[in-house]
C-alpha cells in the first residue's frame, strides 16, 4: 500500500480561508492543468474545457455569485470546470478524426466506434445529455484533488455559485460552454479553523462490499 498517497489524501480537506499572499508556482500550476487534461472519460470523449480565471478583479465580481465564498478570490487560481453546452454528431466527427490523427489510422477504420458513440448521444435528448456530460466533469474535478494533494495544494470544489451568473461574467457561451463546478487551489490560510478537524470518514466495513 502506497502510504504516502494515503498521507496526501489524509491530509487534504475542502479548504475554507486561503492565504492570498502564497502562489502555486508555474511548473506546479502546469501539472495541475496536465492532470485535468489526462482525465479519462466515457468513450474517451472529453466533453468538457477547463477555465483558469486570471483577472483579479473578475474574481472579486464572481464572490457575490458564489455565495460569498471568498476562495474564489484569495485562491492562488481559480479553475471553472466546464462541460460543452451540446454534443452532436458533429462532435463526435470531430473525435474521430484527432483519434485517426493521434493514432496514425485512417478515419474509416473508427466507423463501427463512431457509429456506436452516435447512437449513444442520439438516444438521449438535451436534458439527458448535460447531465451526462456534467457527470464527466466531476471525473476531472476529482483527479484535479488527488494531483493537487499530491503537491500539497490546496483546494476546495465549490459547487454552491450561480452558473447562470458565471456564464455570464465569464462569457462561456459564446465558447459553447456551461459551468458545472468550481475548485480554487493554492495554499491555506493559517486562521483556516478546518484545516486541523478530524477527517469524518466511515469506516471501510460500513461503505465497502465485497461480493465473493
Amino acid at each position: 500500500m502506497n502510504t504516502t498517497l494515503l498521507e496526501k489524501l489524509n491530509w487534504r480537506y475542502a479548504t475554507k480561508v486561503f492565504d492570498p499572499s502564497k502562489k502555486v508556482s508555474d511548473a506546479d500550476f502546469e501539472i495541475l492543468l496536465e492532470s485535468l487534461r489526462l482525465t479519462p472519460s466515457s468513450f474517451g470523449i472529453q466533453p468538457w474545457k477547463f477555465v483558469v480565471v486570471k483577472n483579479l478583479e473578475i474574481r472579486e465580481q464572481l464572490v457575490s455569485h458564489s455565495w460569498g465564498q471568498r476562495q474564489v478570490a484569495d485562491a492562488s487560481h481559480l479553475i471553472v470546470l466546464c462541460r460543452l453546452n451540446q454534443m452532436t454528431e458533429k462532435t463526435v466527427d470531430e473525435y474521430m478524426e484527432y483519434t485517426a490523427e493521434t493514432r496514425g489510422v485512417d478515419v474509416s477504420e473508427l466507423k463501427g466506434f463512431s457509429d456506436m458513440l452516435k447512437g449513444f448521444v442520439n438516444k438521449m435528448d438535451a436534458e439527458q445529455l448535460s447531465q451526462w456530460m456534467e457527470n464527466q466533469v466531476y471525473i476531472a474535478l476529482g483527479n484535479l484533488m488527488t494531483s493537487a494533494s499530491v503537491l500539497d495544494i490546496d483546494a476546495c470544489p465549490i459547487e454552491g455559485f450561480s452558473s447562470t451568473e458565471y456564464d455570464r461574467v465569464l462569457g462561456l457561451e459564446e465558447f459553447g460552454l456551461n459551468s458545472v463546478v468550481l475548485c480554487p487551489v493554492g495554499y491555506r490560510g493559517e486562521n483556516d479553523k478546518y484545516a486541523e478537524n478530524p477527517k469524518v470518514r466511515f469506516l471501510s466495513e460500513e461503505v465497502i462490499l465485497e461480493i465473493s
